[in-house]
């Protein structure tokens, strides 16, 4: 089955681009395209896309607001990538906040969407690790968030999970993560699924926004 994709942008260029890119892999099919936020909800529940491609600025509903209602109201919700111009850009950082799952560049090369689009849909590493890193660090509070500390408090990480945490920080992914610590692919997959449920986390890229927002991992 193709990943399915959902464009949300502005600008006609920007969407015909995209497609063009993402429609030539045999593994990805764009089912939908919208100009602003204001139509995610009712596009993904006819739709049903696997990743929602979303431009951070738009006119009537940006994508930090659109992504908020989008994981608010549909059940089941599909991955979400932020496409944005800049990229170390504060509403870039507060898309990931509101439960985006990754960003992407305009400017990016072809293969680089490719990639994301791909990467997001499968969910088993962080897109652009340090780019979030640098994010966190300029705009995460220097790990002085009162309620990323309180999450993690509550979640009572083990030590194997805490350590699991720390390496989905530094962007490797199941397989890498399983290498490095010497145990199966299948042991990662369920510390990375109590981080997410202890953590109350709806992927890797919260996991770890929470664990720089509370000074468990330094983002520097």
């Amino acid at each position: 089955m193709p990943v399915t994709v959902l464009l949300v942008d502005d600008e006609p260029l920007v969407r015909a681009g995209l497609r063009a890119v993402l429609e030539a892999q045999p593994d990805i099919e764009v089912v939908g395209e919208a100009a602003d936020g204001a139509a995610v909800i009712p596009l993904v529940r006819q739709l049903r896309p696997d990743v929602v491609a979303m431009d951070v600025r738009m006119p009537l509903l940006d994508g930090i607001e659109a992504t908020r209602a989008l994981l608010r109201t549909v059940a089941d919700p599909p991955k979400i990538l932020v496409v944005t111009t800049f990229e170390n850009d504060e509403y870039v950082y507060e898309a990931l906040r509101a439960g985006a799952d990754g960003f992407l560049l305009k400017r990016a090369r072809p293969a680089e969407i490719v990639h994301a689009v791909r990467l997001i849909a499968e969910g088993e590493s962080l897109l652009f690790p340090a780019s979030v890193r640098q994010l966190a660090a300029e705009y995460g509070g220097g790990g002085g968030n009162r309620a990323a500390r309180a999450a993690l408090e509550r979640a009572r990480l083990t030590e194997r999970e805490g350590e699991v945490l720390r390496l989905m920080a530094r962007g490797l992914s199941n397989a890498e993560i399983a290498a490095r610590l010497v145990v199966g692919t299948e042991t990662v997959k369920s510390h990375v699924s109590a981080v997410l449920a202890k953590l109350g986390a709806r992927d890797r890229t919260q996991a770890v926004i929470t664990a720089y927002e509370s000074g468990f991992v330094a983002p520097g």
